[in-house]
């Protein structure tokens, strides 16, 4: 990768990660990642755009089918895909499907950008997760292997302690927190070939656990606010993008529409 790119537009293709919840804002609304690295990337690059058409809850299909299209279309210098992740989640998986999706839309954005970035997504460390890891990992085996026959770069978020982290999480244990987004956009940044500006890998200091007590009072906080809804939308067959538009839906100059 050249050292000191240059980057002129940026599209981010994906579901709720990219779409930077648990990263709120004061006025209600998601940052994330992406945001942070069209921000840093606008401010080497005069006239810079950037398109994010990430839906929170989008399965690998839905991105394959609604999104990789549109992103391939802009042109960008830079595309960002991360999507799968939700499809492993579910309580019944077909990963032979999930791999075709995934095919079919780096096939389709690999050869419309300049640099394709393909991730390895964190992984939470606790019991819930251990039963999701197999999935996850023959997930990103698939990634590494398109990466390598489409000249893509791997961004291997999975293999850094720091971000299985649980302090990295939201309460709802599914989305970073802001400095997760942070180490994320720095990730993505260096992978891109630019000066490093910190070491995301770098782990937290050590903290006392949280008590028994207090681990079962959040514990049960979570399982109301978050596993299950979540375990509702399963049920039903519902998403929590269902309707919703994307982010940032148009490839413009960074400063002409508010980031979501």
């Amino acid at each position: 990768m050249e050292m000191n790119a240059s980057y002129t537009s940026f599209v981010a293709v994906g579901d709720s990660f990219t779409e930077g919840m648990s990263d709120l804002l004061p006025d209600g609304s998601y940052r994330g990642w992406a945001d942070l690295l069209a921000a840093r990337l606008a401010a080497r690059e005069p006239g810079f755009r950037y398109a994010n058409l990430a839906v929170r809850g989008k399965l690998i299909g839905q991105i394959a089918q609604d999104q990789a299209p549109v992103a391939a279309a802009m042109g960008a210098d830079v595309i960002t895909l991360v999507g799968g992740l939700n499809d492993t989640l579910r309580p019944k998986v077909d990963m032979g499907l999930v791999r075709e999706h995934l095919e079919t839309a780096v096939e389709l954005l690999a050869p419309s950008c300049k640099q394709l970035v393909l991730m390895r997504s964190p992984g939470r460390n606790g019991p819930v997760m251990e039963r999701f890891r197999p999935r996850m990992e023959q997930l990103f085996a698939t990634i590494d292997e398109l990466a390598a026959k489409h000249d893509a770069l791997v961004v291997d978020l999975y293999g850094a302690p720091v971000l299985a982290d649980p302090r990295m999480w939201d309460v709802d244990r599914l989305h970073l927190t802001t400095e997760g987004h942070r180490r994320v956009a720095e990730a993505v940044w260096q992978t891109l070939g630019l000066p490093a500006e910190l070491d995301w890998r770098t782990e937290l200091p050590l903290a006392r656990p949280p008590g028994w007590t207090a681990r079962r009072t959040q514990d049960l906080s979570f399982a109301r606010q978050h596993l299950l809804p979540w375990i509702g939308r399963r049920l039903t067959g519902r998403s929590s993008g269902d309707g919703r538009p994307a982010k940032r839906p148009e490839l413009q100059p960074y400063g002409d529409a508010p980031l979501s």
